[in-house]
């Protein structure tokens, strides 16, 4: 079996250099490294990870658990804790739990079983009881929007911030008949993801002098056909609508397809907003306003929370939370009309 050493030299390099390219470093010349990986593949190197694991005291390897992979905004996270893992020598391997909470439980014992340096874990189900599966030598940081009673590594949005931006917007632009596709008037204590954005959204016809509705609050599943249903049965029942604050773009862009099926013009009979700024809100027709929640930001503190376990940096009880700061992204769906 060819070993790091015969690489360098068909390489005419030195081992420190193969291993930098092996372990993806990034102040490597791109034709040193494509001269090494012509190596590699000519010899049929194989990194053994098994010993390198035993060497370091660790695989590499960061596991990431969303619910599901094919939604733009997972898709999106994905992306960048795939990238920013690279650039500090880790691979990130991708499960789905399909938003169910023995698959979010399964995650982290799977996580441990395989020997995972550690998890970012979506949480869209786990409950408080399960908050001690969240703490302890392990690494896991949880993205998502529920409350535990004790201390964990944790990302979220800015929820209600950003769902008050979005409102006060379409407000400003004239809309005073503003539904949400979405939300959900819930108990006082419920912090998911639809109650805190429905929360936002009424603090905003609040400082406008505007009444609340609850005709005009709609819940709906986070999918393009969970915006367009809801959508096309808001328009059914209000006659007068004029804005439509949507919890996410897939819901924003349903609702649009909706809209121009009953006839509605978008931006000048309906104008929409949505939350996730992902990349499709640019493209579509007309482009989608959204809000921005701070991808980038929150990727790096969930990098660095991570890393920051991984290396035993942080005291075993140094749990730490990130909001990601959000801002409105402007586009067509909420243009001004001549």
């Amino acid at each position: 079996m060819p070993t790091m050493q015969d690489v360098a030299r068909h390489a005419g390099v030195s081992v420190m250099t193969v291993s930098n390219v092996i372990n993806d470093h990034p102040h490597v010349r791109a034709t040193t490294r494509q001269k090494v990986l012509e190596s590699i593949s000519a010899l049929g190197y194989h990194v053994n990870t098994a010993a390198r694991s035993l060497r370091q005291g660790k695989t590499g390897v960061i596991g990431l658990a969303v619910p599901d992979i094919d939604r733009p905004y997972f898709g999106m996270l994905a992306r960048l804790l795939i990238d920013r893992a690279a650039a500090h020598g880790y691979e990130l391997v991708i499960e789905q739990t399909h938003a169910s909470r023995e698959r979010e439980v399964d995650a982290i014992s799977r996580s441990r079983l395989r020997s995972y340096d550690g998890l970012f874990l979506y949480a869209a189900e786990l409950p408080d009881d399960d908050a001690m599966l969240l703490r302890g030598e392990f690494p896991i940081v949880v993205f998502g929007e529920h409350a535990y009673s004790g201390p964990i590594d944790h990302v979220e949005m800015a929820n209600a911030d950003g769902a008050r931006l979005a409102t006060a917007h379409l407000i400003e632009r004239g809309c005073r008949r503003v539904g949400i596709l979405g939300g959900r008037i819930g108990d006082p204590d419920d912090i998911g993801v639809a109650t805190l954005r429905t929360r936002g959204y009424r603090e905003a016809l609040e400082a406008a002098g505007i009444a609340f509705d609850p005709a005009l609050v709609r819940d709906a599943e986070y999918s393009y056909e969970g915006g367009s249903a809801q959508a096309a049965a808001l328009l059914a029942e209000v006659d007068d609508l004029d804005g439509l604050f949507c919890a996410t773009d897939v819901i924003a862009i349903g609702a649009m397809r909706a809209l121009h099926e009953a006839g509605r013009r978008v931006p000048q009979d309906v104008r929409v907003v949505g939350f996730d700024d992902v990349s499709l809100a640019a493209f579509t027709t007309p482009s989608l306003t959204s809000i921005a929640p701070g991808h980038d930001e929150m990727a790096d503190a969930a990098m660095e929370m991570v890393l920051g376990r991984i290396s035993g940096e942080r005291a075993a009880d140094d749990y730490r939370s990130f909001t990601g700061p959000a801002r409105l992204v402007e586009r067509e769906s909420t243009a001004s009309v001549v």
